[in-house]
């Protein structure tokens, strides 16, 4: 008897030895294992706090959206093992208990009653897909799985498999199947949710819910009934779960910020994973807001915002449309990046360049009366005149007379060339010839993505940021500030203080608003120390809204976007150096009033015009800070003409006022761009740029 056994033992080993030779030798036959189809998925975009805004396609129209064990909840991995391969844990890519289980029962029945395949198996069949089903296609599972067992870990192995599983249809992966049936990420899943999504891959067209709802059920009830056998899921839990009713359809998949998702994977389309400045939340909550104000104002229009942080330049939200699947609204235009007229939003933008050159400061008296300049004879919108006022009420009240004369001081192209140096992309009509007076009140074109650049600027003491929509996109060579943080915190002072739309409260946020000739745009913008933000309201086509008034329009837009922030706006901080008075008399005579002369006149001048002869403009003067020597030597200051007393001004921060002598000097305290500034007794003025080093 125990020679029969000796025999019998050798004659298995002998036989097991033959086999492990056979599979050795098949598995030298097969070619290097090709990992892409793990590696490849549904371009994602991501918001700033990886929340999916929008996923894409493959070519062929699949679904399959990147996901790791951390990225679902552990009851559905508990279930998958359990229904699926209790000993995962245990084996190295085959269950011989389970491969002798599923022989035995084949024997006995005569038919296939429960599979041998292990988790791992089934990823390495998923990995290399073949649609025959023979003992050759079996082996290559195992020999594949356990090639995977040694290259990559458990975890490694179930993601694998979270990604690759068929769900029905176009999707593939526990991600996508999640989001199309229960619309959410599968880390959020309930016990009745996980358990279909682990029943629904063993027969994906038959099982799934959308066409066969029973069919689902009776396969989620079947894999809740062996969580209970197996001590997964009480039968309490189970119980509740089995009484969840099953998805008989598909949801959408998000669709946030869709024109910045198409943007950033456009830009980069070899990248799976784009992950954006975006906030999810405070998207869908301007998108919301943005359907609401154009369905207000009528069919056909369209709305556009965007939400920037004005520490970083980062964008925040990004409304394109009011509606980026409607048709009549044109949704797929992204009008935030379309060029229009801005009407007179950019007035703050002359002030502020008026109060940087020492022409003028927030109480200083200008005229609004009828006035021409050649041919052109600027008007009020509402075709009256205030008279006097200071420069404070009339950007208050939006003046047009006052807005065209300070731009005829600071002068059309050098207002331009200005905006441009600092990063705001202003553009000219074709055809339009030199820039005329006629740009104060929107006779250009500007991006509502510049515009927002543009005021973010104001709250950041005039320095204007890159926009930024990737947390990797550097910030660009450094640029001008547009203004000083002292002509800054006047236009931003005077703006906080404009008269607020029927739905606000006054004095909460800095705010300026632009109707376009023909009333085709309605624009808003606006600022606190913390953001700002700039909405466009219109006709994605450029047709003309009889009625569209910014104020009555976009205005109530923004002040409801500022109240979706969720928290109290914050005034921007008051820099040192300015010059604070209560009246216009208290200012130095220079400043006191713009003009003199009758309405419409040419200003006299004197037999030499006052000039700036040292330094010249675009002058780079080294006065050793660069090298950190430090040195804190005076800069020369010189004039010629004019006539005295002269008024010096760097940065629109008086630095001599009275002075008798055409001669100076400035103590800088640091390197950088300055603007340096003289005014004399008849107000006349002139400024240069230098930069220190």
């Amino acid at each position: 008897m125990r020679r029969v056994l000796v025999v019998a033992a050798l004659a298995v080993a002998v036989i097991v030895a033959l086999a492990g030779i056979g599979v050795w030798r098949f598995a030298a036959t097969l070619p290097q294992l090709d990992l892409t189809p793990v590696r490849q998925h549904s371009a994602v975009v991501l918001d700033r706090n990886g929340t999916l805004l929008r996923a894409f396609t493959f070519d062929d129209g699949r679904w399959r959206l990147p996901a790791t064990v951390a990225d679902v909840d552990p009851r559905f991995i508990d279930l998958l093992i359990a229904y699926e391969d209790r000993r995962f844990h245990a084996h190295d890519g085959v269950d011989p208990l389970a491969v002798g289980r599923a022989a035995y029962q084949m024997l006995t029945s005569g038919r296939i009653v429960s599979g041998g395949s292990t988790l791992t198996m089934q990823v390495a069949r998923l990995m290399e897909p073949r649609s025959e089903r023979s003992f050759k296609a079996k082996l290559r599972q195992a020999v594949r799985a356990v090639e995977l067992e040694r290259r990559f870990s458990k975890a490694e192995i179930l993601s694998f498999y979270l990604n690759l599983a068929p769900y029905g249809g176009n999707l593939e992966g526990v991600r996508a199947a999640s989001l199309a049936y229960f619309g959410k990420e599968p880390r959020r899943l309930s016990t009745a949710e996980a358990a279909l999504l682990v029943a629904l891959p063993q027969s994906p067209e038959a099982r799934r819910p959308d066409r066969s709802p029973a069919r689902a059920r009776i396969a989620r009830d079947r894999v809740l009934d062996r969580a209970v056998e197996r001590g997964v899921v009480s039968a309490a839990e189970a119980e509740a779960a089995r009484a969840a009713p099953v998805p008989d359809a598909r949801r959408p998949f998000p669709m946030l910020a869709p024109h910045v998702a198409q943007e950033v994977r456009d830009a980069r389309p070899e990248a799976g994973v784009h992950r954006t400045t975006i906030d999810a939340g405070l998207q869908a909550s301007m998108e919301a807001l943005a359907r609401e104000a154009a369905a207000r104002i009528g069919p056909y229009l369209s709305a556009a915002i965007v939400v920037v942080d004005n520490a970083t330049g980062e964008v925040r939200a990004h409304v394109g449309a009011a509606d980026y699947g409607a048709a009549e609204r044109a949704g797929w235009v992204d009008a935030a990046r379309a060029v229009r007229s801005p009407g007179s939003v950019l007035k703050p933008f002359i002030y502020a360049m008026a109060f940087e050159a020492g022409l003028a400061h927030p109480e200083t008296i200008l005229e609004d009366r009828p006035t021409r300049y050649g041919l052109y004879a600027p008007e009020n919108f509402d075709q009256t005149f205030q008279g006097t006022v200071t420069a404070r009420k009339a950007l208050q009240l939006s003046l047009n007379i006052p807005a065209v004369a300070l731009l005829a001081e600071v002068g059309p192209v050098q207002f331009l060339t200005r905006l441009r140096a600092s990063g705001v992309a202003v553009e000219m009509p074709k055809d339009a010839g030199e820039p005329g007076l006629a740009i104060a009140l929107g006779g250009l074109g500007l991006r509502l993505t510049d515009m927002a650049a543009a005021f973010s600027g104001l709250a950041r003491g005039g320095a204007v940021p890159v926009l930024r929509y990737r947390p990797d996109d550097g910030e660009g060579a450094p640029r001008p500030a547009f203004v000083g943080p002292v002509a800054a915190w006047y236009v931003a002072d005077i703006l906080r203080g404009a008269p607020a739309p029927h739905n606000a409260l006054p004095g909460r946020i800095a705010y300026k608003t632009g109707t376009s000739y023909g009333y085709r745009d309605a624009v808003a913008a606006g600022f606190d120390r913390h953001t700002t933000i700039a909405v466009w309201l219109g006709r994605p086509d450029g047709g003309a809204v009889p009625g569209l008034l910014a104020r009555n329009t976009a205005a109530p837009l923004l002040f409801d976007a500022f109240a979706r922030l969720g928290r109290e706006p914050v005034p921007v901080v008051a820099p040192s150096g300015r010059l604070t008075v209560s009246t216009s008399a208290s200012l130095p005579p220079p400043l006191r009033h713009l003009r003199r002369d009758a309405p419409g006149t040419i200003l006299a001048t004197v037999t030499a015009p006052l000039r700036i002869a040292y330094p010249p403009d675009g002058a780079v003067i080294d006065l050793g800070f660069a090298d950190g020597a430090g040195l804190l030597q005076s800069l020369a200051l010189k004039a010629t003409g004019g006539a005295l007393p002269l008024t010096w001004l760097v940065d629109g921060k008086p630095v001599q006022q009275g002075s008798i002598r055409r001669e100076t000097s400035w103590q800088p305290d640091g390197a950088g761009f300055a603007r340096l500034s003289v005014i004399d007794a008849r107000g006349n003025a002139d400024h240069v740029n230098v930069r220190l080093r």
